[in-house]
């Protein structure tokens, strides 16, 4: 499996490497999250570089493709040229937006009126794109997903491994990164949190 994990300038570092280091748990099984951006080097929320692993025309031909947020996200979706670079495939990719990067995928006609997460500063940009934001952590409907919240992070991660890879696989990816003392409570929080999501899938499948 390999995923791009798109990261813009003036990224949110909690989005990309959250995402990233939880999935690439699995290298050994060949799955790579890479950073993927438009640019050989990005500048993160808080001013630290981040050098690109992947251009943005890998976002195409990946397995799966996660979106991140970011202070200029807006930007980035007012930019008709650089939009028209992400061709992505729901039909054939798990694809997954947090906080501002549903924004992303509002503009690029994924979402539609589906129900749809995103952070608070967010939502009023991602209501007035047309979609119906509700009050949650996580929703996803067929191989699309949103989160809302830096840390709903790891809902996107857990998954896009239970959908591509098992359940068992994510609750051990998240099993792993809980904090000592509560890694059960946490592999049982997210799991609960993407389980409806994961049972649709498979109906529909």
């Amino acid at each position: 499996m390999q995923i791009a994990v798109l990261t813009f300038d003036g990224g949110n570092e909690l989005d990309s490497f959250i995402a990233s280091t939880i999935l690439n748990r699995l290298r050994l099984l060949g799955w790579n999250a890479w950073i993927t951006s438009p640019a050989d080097e990005v500048a993160s929320l808080n001013g630290v570089t981040i050098r690109c692993q992947r251009p943005l025309e890998f976002a195409a031909e990946a397995d799966a493709v996660l979106i991140g947020s970011g202070i200029r996200t807006r930007d980035v979706a007012r930019d008709d040229a650089l939009l028209a670079q992400l061709r992505l495939h729901p039909d054939r990719q798990l694809i997954g937006a947090q906080c501002s990067g549903t924004l992303l995928l509002a503009k690029l006609g994924l979402i539609g009126d589906l129900p749809a997460c995103t952070d608070l500063t967010t939502k009023p940009w991602v209501i007035e794109a047309g979609v119906n934001v509700i009050d949650a952590p996580f929703v996803a409907h067929g191989n699309v997903a949103t989160a809302g919240g830096c840390l709903a992070s790891h809902y996107l991660a857990a998954w896009m491994i239970a959908r591509g890879g098992s359940v068992e696989q994510a609750r051990e990816a998240i099993h792993y990164v809980a904090p000592v003392g509560g890694k059960d409570m946490d592999v049982e929080r997210a799991m609960a949190v993407i389980a409806p999501f994961l049972v649709e899938a498979a109906a529909s499948a």
